[in-house]
């Protein structure tokens, strides 16, 4: 059995915990200090109260910060300085971190990349009013990171609503700030502009239009004759945009004439429209724009009694962790999410080196997964995993 690639993201705690520790280290925060209280780290961080007083707690067992009864918690003369010559402080501006789960892994490579133990990411949250919008957080993150003048940020643009086209959006907005503060950008999986445009930032990624491509050749040599490409409605990101692109092309291949009705954009919260889409176009093949839309329409097929694979072909993208668990296990596209994120701090260091480089941008294949959704049953647990050669 082929098991996932993927690591345990690491927990919250310490996530907080290194935010602090560097945030002491680089003298943010002076010896004899008194850090912010638990209850404002709470709201700070989005993490409950055990979260942040074990976060705390690690703290005082390094000795960084000491506890005074009555008064709070304070930074201990003797916490050693940052080396300013090699310790840089990058920020990471992911408004997915948390629910996308490839970022938290794609961190996690970063972490773990050559040369990386030296430098810290910090990671923000933004102090919006409960219920406000993704770009409103965006922006007062950003902010956070101008003022603390790190030295990059890692940037996973927002999904821009469709009723936004023409208008400046958050991400122009981003970008346009972080260059006027002289702070350099790397761009995670996608573009902060429409597709097919592209902003003048360094990019590291999927190769998003050939995963498109690879999942539907899959399913075309599988005999499907008219696949379907499902997405969201709601949002859309250039890395879909791409996905849609490389779906185009595995027909245009194939000399098989584009209905525009094969691509299927609905809300995929509305379970009514799930099934409007199956019942009108009785699709025998869909690559899933990524594994959460997958999931939805399995879970909207069987309940209209289609058996997978054999009434209907899933394929999804991005291999998330429980994607083998679904009633029907995933065939899916799996994204090295680690080496994602080591090449994108390779890609910041050499940025910080070279400045004047021109915007390059670095996309990584994904593997092929097969599981029991697209092909003929596989014994329970197993699944095949296929590095697809270029062609």
């Amino acid at each position: 059995m082929m098991k996932s690639g993927l690591r345990p993201a690491p927990p919250k705690y310490q996530l907080v915990f290194e935010n602090l520790r560097q945030e002491i280290l680089s003298g943010q925060y002076r010896a004899g200090q008194k850090i912010p209280s638990e209850a404002h780290l709470e709201k700070r961080f989005g993490a409950s109260r055990i979260t942040i007083g074990r976060a705390v707690r690690d703290l005082c067992h390094q000795g960084l910060v000491e506890r005074r009864a009555g008064s709070g918690t304070f930074v201990r003369p003797t916490a050693p300085p940052l080396a300013a010559a090699s310790g840089l402080s990058f920020g990471l501006l992911i408004p997915d971190l948390g629910r996308t789960e490839i970022f938290e892994f794609i961190c996690q490579g970063m972490a773990e990349a050559p040369h990386a133990q030296e430098h810290a990411l910090l990671w923000c949250n933004a102090m919006a009013a409960p219920g406000s919008l993704a770009e409103e957080r965006a922006w007062q993150i950003c902010q956070q990171h101008i003022a603390r003048r790190v030295s990059g940020v890692f940037f996973a643009p927002l999904e821009e609503n469709p009723d936004t086209a023409g208008l400046e959006t958050m991400n122009v907005r981003i970008l346009a700030a972080l260059k006027e503060a002289g702070i350099p950008v790397v761009l995670l999986d996608r573009d902060a502009l429409p597709f097919p445009g592209r902003s003048d930032c360094d990019l590291v990624g999927l190769d998003n239009w050939r995963a498109g491509l690879v999942a539907t050749n899959h399913l075309l040599g599988l005999g499907s004759s008219h696949p379907f490409f499902l997405c969201s409605s709601r949002r859309t990101a250039s890395s879909v945009e791409e996905r849609i692109a490389g779906f185009h092309a595995a027909l245009a291949a194939r000399s098989q004439p584009v209905d525009p009705a094969q691509v299927q954009r609905l809300d995929l919260e509305d379970d009514g429209a799930l099934r409007q889409m199956i019942t009108e176009h009785r699709p025998e093949a869909v690559v899933c724009a990524n594994d959460r839309t997958a999931g939805r329409l399995m879970q909207a097929a069987l309940a209209q009694g289609l058996r997978i694979p054999q009434d209907l072909r899933i394929i999804g993208l991005d291999d998330i962790p429980y994607a083998s668990l679904f009633s029907v296990p995933l065939t899916t596209l799996r994204q090295p999410c680690r080496e994602i994120g080591i090449a994108a701090m390779q890609t910041m260091l050499e940025r910080l080196k070279q400045p004047d480089l021109p915007p390059r941008r670095i996309t990584l294949d994904a593997a092929l997964v097969v599981r029991q959704s697209c092909d003929t049953p596989l014994p329970p647990g197993e699944e095949r995993e296929f590095l697809v050669q270029r062609g």
